[in-house]
């Protein structure tokens, strides 16, 4: 993740962590339509079930939702269409090919404003398998009853 200071996050894809190990993070830009940067500004978007695929050396974001605007009218967008992910043409080509051989899928991490545009962090990403996810379950409980005690300890 990067450290920038003029970065606002709109919305981070807790699930993906949990689902997935991240290997290899990208900051790619987004195509939207005017009605869907206001909507994403006012956090109207949601990563239920969304991926990025590798389409005619393309990067395409699959399933990410943008609500329509609340103002908007007969231009307002449709919900759920395929959007274009812009980033180099190197890094696309390294990404497909590490997806082709080595099954790795790759995952939309987080949506944010970066200098009054619209961001997506996007990842290589290994699924996790069962026994993962019972430890990282079990590392956050351990971490959150720590943190209780501590809280305790101080009254």
């Amino acid at each position: 993740m990067s450290e920038n200071k003029d970065r606002k996050e709109i919305q981070r894809n807790r699930k993906a962590f949990f689902n997935y190990e991240m290997i290899e993070e990208l900051e790619c830009g987004i195509e939207l339509m005017g009605t869907e940067v206001k909507s994403v500004r006012e956090g109207k978007c949601s990563f239920s079930d969304s991926y990025v695929i590798v389409k005619n050396g393309e990067l395409m974001l699959v399933g990410f939702l943008i609500q329509p605007y609340s103002h908007g009218n007969i231009f307002n967008h449709k919900t759920d269409r395929t959007r274009r992910l812009l980033a180099h043409k190197e890094e696309i080509r390294k990404f497909e090919r590490k997806v082709n051989e080595k099954g790795l899928t790759i995952v939309p991490i987080s949506i944010y404003l970066k200098k009054n545009k619209v961001k997506m962090e996007i990842a290589l990403a290994r699924g996790k398998n069962v026994r993962d996810k019972k430890d990282a379950i079990k590392e956050r409980d351990l971490q959150r009853e720590a943190r209780r005690t501590v809280r305790e300890m101080d009254y």
